[in-house]
C-alpha cells in the first residue's frame, strides 16, 4: 500500500479489505480478532493511529510507534496463534504523526485462531463475526483442498454404481471423446484408471458422480442438486415460491443432464448440420450455462451442509456453490491455476469434454455470456460459498432490433390467441409456435399475468390458461 492508496482508503469507509484503530499507547485488543478474520477471509490491512468517526476517519497518530510494532509482530510470531500469521508492515507520516499498517495474508491453513478455537473469527463486510462450528469444520476441510473427495468411501464395491449411469457415461465418452484411451478397456479397468474406483472401493468422488442414490446417501445424508424455477425477478415479487423444482436424481452425472435440460430452455440456441450429418447446437449463451454447471458440479463442497442450488428467476439465473476458493477471485481469474476442489469428479467432466483442463471457467463463462447478450456475469464470493448471477435480459445495444415495443405487442397477442385457442398449450408449444424461444416467451407471460390478461389454473402439468376478457 502507498501513501496515496491509504488516503483513497481514508475518503471512503471500511470495507472487508481494510481496518483502522486508534491505538494511542498500545495495541486494542479487538486487533487479534480482525488478524483471524483477515487470515480466514482474504486478507486485509489493519491501519493503526486512525480513529473512524461516524462514516469519516481521523489521523491521530501511534505513540511508540517501534513499540506497538514489536510488540504485534512478536504477538504473531509466539504461540498465541495456532499457526504462523504472515504479514508485511509499511510506516506513513503525516506532518508529526506516525500510522502503522500491516499486511495479513490469507492464510492456507485455516481456520486460524487465537489462543483456542473458540476464538475463530471471519470476514463480514466491514465487521469481524466469530465463525460458527459448521464454518469452521468448513476451513478445515479446506486444509484438505482436493484431497477430501479423492479418498476411499469405506464399505462400497463397483456393486455401489449405478450401472446404467456407468454405461450411459462410456457412452458418452466413445460419442465425444473417441479417441481417449479409456474407451478401449474394460469396465473394472475403466473404473480402476479413472479412480472412480480403488482397492476394491469407490472413492468418494467416483461415487457421488455414478454411484446409486441409496449408497451415496450413506455418505451424504442429504445429496441433492436444487434448480427452481421462480416466477419473478426475486423472491419477494414472486407470486409462489416456485413453479418448478428439480426432483431427486441418482448422482451427479444424472443431476447434470437434467439441469441441462431446464437451463438450456434459458437460452436462443442455433441448430446446425456438421459435416458428418450430426445436429449441432451453436450458443454462446448456451457454453456459458453449461460452463457454470459443470464448475458448480465440479467445486462443490458436498461434505457441507450446504447444497448447490440453481435458481432461475425471470430475468437472472444464479448459481449457488457451497465451498470456499484455494485462493482470492482475482488470482484465480487472471491465472491459469487449476485446483478443483473434486479432481476425480473434475477429470469425469473433463474426458467427455463438459469441462477445460485449465483454471476455474471464469474466463469462459465470462467470455460467453458477453458475447451472447452484452452483460457481464456477477459474483458474490465470501470464504465459504460462491454465487454467480448471470442476468438474461439482453442488453440495449443488442435488443434494439428485435425486442421493440411492436414485436413484444404482437407477441403478446400470439400468446393471448393460442391460449384462447388451446388452454393446455405448454410453455414449449407457445414457442414453437410463435418461433421465439421458452424464456421470452415466459417473460411474456409473465407480464401478461401482472397485467391481468391471463391466469394459469392449475399446476404446470394437469392445468390451463384463462385469457380474461379485456
Amino acid at each position: 500500500m502507498t501513501k496515496e492508496e491509504l488516503i483513497n482508503k481514508l475518503a471512503g469507509i471500511e470495507w472487508e479489505d481494510f481496518e483502522v484503530k486508534e491505538a494511542k499507547g498500545e495495541l486494542p485488543k479487538a486487533i487479534w480478532d480482525t488478524v483471524s478474520s483477515f487470515s480466514n477471509t482474504n486478507g486485509g490491512w489493519i491501519i493503526l493511529g486512525v480513529k473512524q468517526i461516524g462514516a469519516s476517519f481521523e489521523i491521530t497518530g501511534v505513540g511508540n510507534p517501534e513499540k506497538l510494532e514489536q510488540d504485534f509482530l512478536n504477538t504473531l510470531s509466539s504461540n498465541k496463534f495456532n499457526v504462523p500469521v504472515i504479514t508485511k508492515q509499511e510506516i506513513f507520516q503525516f506532518e508529526a504523526k506516525t500510522i502503522l499498517a500491516f499486511f495479513i495474508s490469507a492464510n492456507s491453513k485455516k481456520p486460524v485462531y487465537f489462543n483456542s478455537p473458540s476464538n475463530t473469527f471471519i470476514r463480514r463486510g466491514s465487521a469481524d463475526q466469530r465463525a460458527t462450528k459448521e464454518e469452521i469444520d468448513s476451513m478445515f476441510r479446506d486444509q484438505s483442498f482436493g484431497t477430501k473427495t479423492s479418498e476411499i468411501a469405506p464399505g462400497t464395491s463397483d456393486s455401489s454404481l449405478n450401472k446404467t449411469s456407468v454405461e450411459r457415461y462410456r457412452d458418452y465418452m466413445a460419442r465425444f471423446n473417441p479417441g481417449a484411451s479409456y474407451n478401449r478397456f474394460s469396465e473394472s479397468e475403466f473404473l480402476d484408471k479413472l479412480r472412480i474406483t480403488e482397492n476394491g472401493c469407490c472413492t468418494y468422488g467416483g461415487l457421488l458422480m455414478l454411484g446409486k442414490r441409496d449408497v451415496i446417501e450413506r455418505f451424504f445424508p442429504d445429496f441433492r442438486i436444487d434448480l427452481l424455477e421462480i416466477p419473478g425477478t426475486s423472491y419477494n415479487d414472486a407470486k409462489s415460491r416456485y413453479t418448478f423444482r428439480l426432483e431427486e436424481q441418482e448422482n451427479l452425472w444424472e443431476y447434470y443432464f437434467e439441469c441441462f435440460a431446464r437451463l438450456r430452455q434459458k437460452v436462443d440456441v442455433k441448430f446446425v448440420l456438421t459435416s458428418e450429418g450430426f445436429g449441432q447446437e451453436l450458443s454462446n449463451g448456451l457454453e456459458a450455462i453449461r460452463e457454470a454447471l459443470v464448475n458448480m458440479l465440479m467445486h462443490t463442497d458436498y461434505f457441507s451442509p450446504g447444497h448447490p442450488r440453481i435458481r432461475i428467476f425471470t430475468d437472472h439465473i444464479e448459481f449457488f456453490n457451497p465451498g470456499g476458493l484455494p485462493k482470492p477471485y482475482e488470482e484465480l481469474k487472471t491465472k491459469d491455476i487449476s485446483l478443483p476442489r473434486n479432481p476425480i469428479i473434475a477429470k469425469l467432466f473433463r474426458m467427455v469434454k463438459l469441462a477445460e483442463n485449465a483454471g476455474f471457467g471464469f474466463d469462459k463463462i465470462e467470455s460467453n455470456w458477453i458475447e451472447y447478450n452484452h452483460t457481464k456475469p456477477e459474483y458474490q464470493v465470501v470464504f465459504d460459498s460462491i454465487v454467480l448471477k448471470m442476468n438474461m435480459e439482453e442488453s440495449v445495444e443488442k435488443t434494439s432490433e428485435k425486442t421493440s415495443e411492436k414485436t413484444s405487442e404482437k407477441t403478446s397477442e400470439k400468446i393471448l390467441r393460442l391460449a384462447k385457442m388451446n388452454p393446455q398449450i405448454t410453455i414449449d408449444e407457445l414457442a414453437a409456435n410463435i418461433g421465439r424461444t421458452t424464456r421470452s416467451v415466459e417473460m411474456q407471460i409473465q407480464k401478461l399475468k401482472e397485467s391481468g390478461k391471463i391466469e394459469r389454473i392449475g399446476p404446470d402439468n394437469g392445468g390451463f390458461w384463462k385469457v380474461n376478457p379485456e
